[in-house]
């Protein structure tokens, strides 16, 4: 019976792996290279045996895999690495359809320290790579998934900004944050004037074209920390963080602006909008962001009382009244 060689049957032993497996010295030079490493890459083991990893394939993340390599030898113990650290080490191509968004093969990694014959010090690090592309593919896709659902919980469907549930959320959370931090918050509510005639004179096809463009213009306005949602119909509600009275008024009268300034276009049709805005304050001693809502909701029923299209403040009634400002 023919005595086990190393040197003969491991290299036939690894061929048969559906997984890259190859071996370098400690001065990174090939040793072994598998079938499916010659598959992957277009170079057999003939090629590429004897000779530095880094100069056959200079596209190898050097830095890196060399450190990797040395400090698995110089610490004895395996090492691994998932697609999700490092996507790939060979840019291997794959053959799942493109529609799963994934262009090389993801690769998971192993790292094992060999020993040389005979001797006690590790002289090689193996190196086996497995095709991780279908899990890849099936995380992402349910990473998607669930990020589009979240989105969906917290979205307005036809404007795509906050629906009321979050912006309820996020009331709470920057009020809770203004008490504490005794920083500034103001509120505006707005609606829009005369929806009930845009619906019936252009169907609700056209308002609701009316309500995303209006969202859109407000949305090209605002900060990245401002929180804006639809509170219902066509009541939008916005928050505006580390903001005193003054500077909510001058951003309402600009929504206001961009709102009226041109036309909404439906179709072949024009449709002129305005609106009238609401603007309050958090001020010590509030019990709740409720206050702030009622507050800004009676401001903007004062604007309708002074002929809409306007911006109208207001405070509790120990701090101050309502403060028209109307724009003709």
């Amino acid at each position: 019976m023919t005595a086990w060689n190393p040197a003969v049957h491991l290299p036939e032993l690894v061929d048969f792996f559906d997984a890259g497996v190859f071996i370098v010295d400690l001065e990174h030079r090939v040793v072994l290279w598998n079938k499916f490493m010659a598959q992957k890459t277009g170079r057999s083991a003939a090629e590429v045996i004897g000779k530095p990893l880094f100069e056959l394939f200079p596209d190898l993340p050097q830095k890196w895999l060399e450190k990797k390599l040395d400090s698995v030898a110089t610490l004895k113990n395996y090492s691994f690495t998932s697609w999700e650290q490092r996507p790939w080490l060979f840019q291997f191509s794959h053959n799942r359809p493109m529609t799963g968004g994934i262009d090389y093969m993801r690769q998971n990694c192993v790292f094992v320290p060999l020993k040389g014959p005979g001797s006690e010090e590790v002289e090689f690090v193996s190196v086996t790579i497995f095709d991780a592309t279908d899990n890849a593919i099936y995380q992402t896709q349910l990473a998607e998934a669930l990020k589009t659902l979240e989105e969906s919980s917290i979205t307005d469907g036809l404007t795509k900004i906050f629906n009321r549930r979050h912006l309820t959320e996020r009331m709470n959370g920057e009020f809770s944050r203004a008490v504490r931090g005794k920083t500034g918050l103001a509120l505006i509510m707005f609606d829009l004037d005369h929806f009930k005639k845009i619906n019936d004179t252009y169907g609700h096809l056209g308002g609701d074209e009316v309500l995303k463009e209006v969202a859109k213009r407000v949305k090209d306005l605002l900060r990245t920390q401002d929180v804006f949602g639809r509170y219902g119909g066509e009541e939008f509600c916005i928050l505006l963080p580390d903001t005193n009275l003054e500077g909510g008024v001058i951003v309402a009268d600009r929504i206001r602006s961009a709102i009226c300034a041109e036309p909404m276009q439906f179709g072949n049709q024009q449709i002129p909008v305005s609106a009238s805005l609401g603007v309050t304050i958090y001020v010590h001693g509030m019990p709740g962001h409720e206050t702030m809502v009622q507050l800004a909701d009676e401001a903007l029923y004062e604007c309708k009382r002074n002929g809409r299209n306007c911006v109208s403040s207001k405070l509790p009634e120990a701090s101050a009244t309502a403060t028209p400002i109307v724009i003709t």
